[in-house]
């Protein structure tokens, strides 16, 4: 029995997309049965109109999906699927990912699919306020807030000490 060959195999490629076409490319390479897997995050932007934060969910990797594909079979299906501007590739032959890179962004997932970045903040943990006009301020970290993307912060000031209940973007773990 003949094993096989690495490009043979089903494998994970870097698949850069045309312009905002992110979602386009993902949905059309999984009609061609092509296994995908695009992750997203949840970002902070101010509204230009309003001047207040808003949340918006945007591609963890703005251009870059991930497929996983047979480069023997697949890769002119992939190079020419709507949305796809090319795939990775170190000279001639599309560069690979490791399974186990794939699984780690998987790990960081959360119940929205939404994958988890920054610091991973545990109650008693220090931490610094670096925006707004509490910027600058320590405090410890008490917990998340009833309101999503919301932290309760125990602020320590010289005559001073109250909580506040700030946006998570805002604060992040002191040194």
């Amino acid at each position: 029995m003949q094993t096989e060959t690495i490009s043979q195999q089903l494998r994970w490629h870097v698949v850069y997309t045309k312009n905002g076409e992110e979602d386009r490319a993902d949905s059309n390479l999984q009609v061609g049965h092509i296994e995908t897997f695009a992750p997203k995050m949840r970002a902070r932007r101010i509204d230009k109109f309003t001047g207040k934060p808003i949340s918006t969910v945007k591609p963890l990797f703005p251009r870059y999906i991930f497929a996983r594909f047979n480069t023997s079979e697949d890769l002119h299906k992939v190079w020419y699927t709507r949305g796809v501007h090319s795939v990775v590739s170190f000279g001639e032959q599309p560069s690979p990912v490791d399974d186990e890179v794939i699984e780690f962004i998987k790990s960081r997932q959360g119940e929205d699919h939404l994958v988890k970045i920054g610091d991973d903040l545990q109650a008693g943990d220090k931490v610094v306020i670096n925006e707004g006009p509490l910027k600058d301020l320590a405090g410890v970290f008490e917990g998340a807030a009833k309101e999503r993307d919301r932290v309760s912060i125990l602020l320590s000031t010289v005559n001073y000490q109250g909580r506040v209940v700030i946006e998570r973007a805002a604060v992040k773990k002191a040194d």
